[in-house]
């Protein structure tokens, strides 16, 4: 075709998970030299530009005294780091009949340029790649780094480059190399197993139960009697990620630039921040648009909050809105982002702030401060408190050793099925509707739990928490009715949450 005016490529934007189409438009025409970008601002433009010209230069495609102009469009998207460098060096490539227009219809473009023309990788590739093809875009075009994460994503053509020579070749008809198999994952670091934890039999209950229906849950005792050794052992027992999960654990850690492997990671994940992180390591942030926090980072697995009474209390407060939406939203000035949440919340406390124990020598005013820090609204969303005792000498020395995790998780993944098969597929007990769940019930086990709410051991949301875990047990059961004697484990389970927190 004739040279046009305005030539354009294709690329997208990320805005949290969210891809949003952009074009990058080039112009080239005589006038006052320049290389200018409009439809972003500030010093990422300027960066982009000189980045752009340079690499250009590097490789033997010099505009020379020309007035080039640049658009990103639409102008109201955020554009934030170097993924449109690529696409604007081949439409500028275009505009100088280095390339056809032809040969960027139907491709999308992401890469970063180094100043010899090197086509770098950029983060949040994965979530671009599935918004390309569910778009129907015939080709993605992407940096060598970031080959194996976009082919993740079926349904469209991923052809990797070098540099920007190499890409005008492929984009001119040259065969592109082929993707590099990818390399095995790394294994999982190993996290013990529940044979190893000696006695604790309430507490392994519970975390057995909280792996069944996917429920919350704090662990109460001293220092030194297994709390987060028993919080590290939960993933063990979860079933493994499925297919629609795993793709989306795998594009929040490409989002947030921590996708090392290139194959689906099926383990649920485990993230224990520490008690000092800020708002928005936890919950998600930073300049411009909003990465992905702790809480997303954790999505189908376990965020483990050790020393939960030594957070902050507003910090806490922030959990309650994703702990119980499984969405968390976070406003910027540049943009509103939402991430998912949907993390099983497993914390750990000490009873009081020397620790507790036979040696406690805390004033009840330090104990109730202390325990303020946990609220009531927060405290009522977790379904398990079990005390954890100190391990006696006899179970720290006997010879035989608990139950393994590969028993539990056996158990733990029957009562899944069960729950699936009333509920749907991806539909845990802790998100069942208790309204069906009622259904369910037997009336002695309606009534008890009633009782609780009667005597103020139970709010409305309490109740219905309670019921969740009281079908999570019936599961484990294999019972199909919950009776009484499942009511009550609920119930029992969260006798240390009055206790735990300040009236």
């Amino acid at each position: 075709m004739s040279r046009a005016r305005v030539t354009w490529a294709r690329t997208v934007a990320q805005v949290g998970l969210e891809a949003r189409e952009v074009t990058v438009e080039v112009h080239v025409s005589g006038g006052l030299p320049g290389f200018h970008v409009i439809g972003s601002s500030g010093a990422p433009a300027r960066e982009a530009a000189d980045r752009v010209r340079t690499a250009l230069a590097a490789s033997g495609l010099a505009v020379g005294s020309r007035k080039v102009l640049i658009s990103l469009a639409p102008a109201d998207v955020p554009k934030l780091g170097a993924r449109f460098d690529l696409p604007t060096a081949l439409a500028v490539c275009a505009q100088l009949e280095v390339l056809g227009q032809e040969a960027l219809r139907d491709v999308v473009l992401l890469g970063e340029l180094a100043l010899d023309g090197t086509v770098r990788p950029v983060p949040g590739v994965l979530p671009s790649a599935v918004h390309a093809a569910r778009t129907g875009v015939r080709r993605l075009v992407v940096a060598r780094g970031n080959a194996a994460e976009a082919a993740l994503a079926s349904g469209v053509d991923v052809a990797a480059v070098a540099d920007l020579t190499e890409a005008v070749a492929v984009l001119g008809g040259a065969p592109a190399r082929p993707i590099e198999p990818p390399a095995a994952p790394p294994s999982p670091r190993a996290r013990g197993d529940l044979a190893e934890v000696r006695g604790q039999l309430e507490a392994r209950r519970a975390l057995e139960i909280a792996a069944a229906g996917g429920h919350h849950l704090l662990l109460i005792g001293p220092p030194g009697c297994g709390k987060s050794m028993l919080a590290s052992r939960l993933p063990t027992i979860l079933p493994p990620l499925d297919d629609a999960a795993a793709l989306e654990l795998a594009a929040i850690r490409s989002v947030a630039g921590l996708l090392d492997g290139v194959t689906l990671d099926r383990t649920p994940p485990f993230r224990a921040p520490h008690h000092s992180a800020s708002a928005a390591a936890l919950l998600g942030g930073g300049a411009g648009v909003a990465r992905p926090g702790e809480v997303s980072l954790a999505t189908h697995g376990v965020l483990f909050l050790d020393e939960l009474l030594e957070w902050p209390r507003r910090l806490l407060d922030a959990l309650r809105e994703p702990l119980e939406e499984g969405v968390v939203r976070i406003a910027r000035s540049r943009a509103s982002v939402a991430y998912p949440a949907a993390a099983q919340l497993v914390a750990a406390a000490n009873p009081c702030p020397c620790g507790g124990g036979r040696r406690c020598v805390c004033r009840e005013a330090d104990v109730a401060r202390y325990r303020a820090r946990l609220s009531g609204p927060l405290a009522d969303r977790i379904d398990l408190a079990p005390t954890v005792t100190p391990v006696g000498a006899a179970d720290l020395l006997a010879a035989e050793e608990g139950e393994p995790s590969a028993a539990v998780a056996a158990r733990v993944a029957a009562a899944r099925e069960a729950s699936a098969l009333r509920q749907g597929r991806g539909v845990r007990n802790a998100e069942a509707d208790a309204v069906t769940l009622r259904a369910s019930a037997r009336p002695a086990a309606l009534a008890q739990l009633a009782a609780a709410v009667d005597a103020g051991l139970l709010t409305a949301r309490g109740h219905d928490r309670a019921l969740r875990v009281a079908r999570t047990c019936a599961d484990l059961g294999g019972v199909d009715a919950i009776d009484a004697d499942h009511a009550a484990e609920a119930l029992g389970h969260r006798l240390a949450l009055p206790e735990a927190v300040a009236g």
